[in-house]
């Protein structure tokens, strides 16, 4: 028999295994929001960072994200309050992470801001990194991928890769937001795409009022 003092808690049940990364384009506030409520969500995060996606963060942003993935994912979770274990960050090169093969894929990818570049390697499945190969994982093992381009204008090369990953599966949610729930703040405006993200997670939202509802 197991004593109170030496039995152990009983491992925290999350509610999705989402997988989320995050490239070089601007608009990085709008991945971290997602991670926020992600975390607020109960989802266990798979985190992916891009070089350029760090310098983008710490351009853009008052957040000053570390370099190594294990100290990125412990500044998120102490920053969002996450549970244990509910933020795993990879290195770009970890090629041992569960989410490099389809036996450990999660219920879903977003690539969130996505760059055109990141954009045409996933179209030609080049999987040259850990990034890479977990967008092309979701894409072989048929679960939801999510790219949120950022980018204007789109040349001919951007729309045919587009046109190619959505005739796969992909949904393509360029970073463009309504205006409709009249926003008032920068913030209202990213929560307008964080918002659309989410029902594509099929996650419940009350960030952004329904179309339709008393609220507009």
């Amino acid at each position: 028999m197991v004593s109170p003092t030496t039995a152990q808690s009983p491992k925290k049940t999350f509610s999705k295994k989402i997988t989320l990364i995050m490239t070089g384009a601007s608009g990085a506030q709008y991945g971290i929001r997602l991670l926020e409520e992600l975390v607020k969500a109960n989802a266990e995060i798979s985190l992916l960072l891009s070089r350029p996606a760090q310098i983008v963060i710490n351009t853009e942003t008052t957040y000053k994200v570390p370099s190594r993935a294990a100290e990125v994912g412990a500044y998120f979770s102490e920053l969002f309050d996450a549970a244990p274990d509910q933020i795993k960050a990879y290195e770009r090169e970890q090629w041992m992470a569960p989410i490099a093969s389809g036996s450990g894929v999660g219920d879903a990818t977003v690539v969130c801001p996505c760059t055109t570049g990141t954009l045409s390697s996933i179209a030609v499945g080049a999987s040259n990194n850990l990034i890479e190969r977990a967008a092309d994982v979701a894409l072989k093992e048929r679960k939801k991928l999510i790219l949120v381009i950022r980018e204007t204008p789109l040349s001919d090369i951007h729309l045919e890769n587009m046109l190619k990953l959505s005739r796969m599966g992909a949904v393509i949610m360029p970073a463009n937001p309504g205006f409709y729930h009249k926003p008032e703040t920068l913030d209202d405006i990213i929560d307008f795409m964080v918002a659309r993200i989410l029902e594509h997670l099929d996650i419940k939202q009350e960030i952004l009022p329904m179309w339709g509802s008393k609220e507009f």
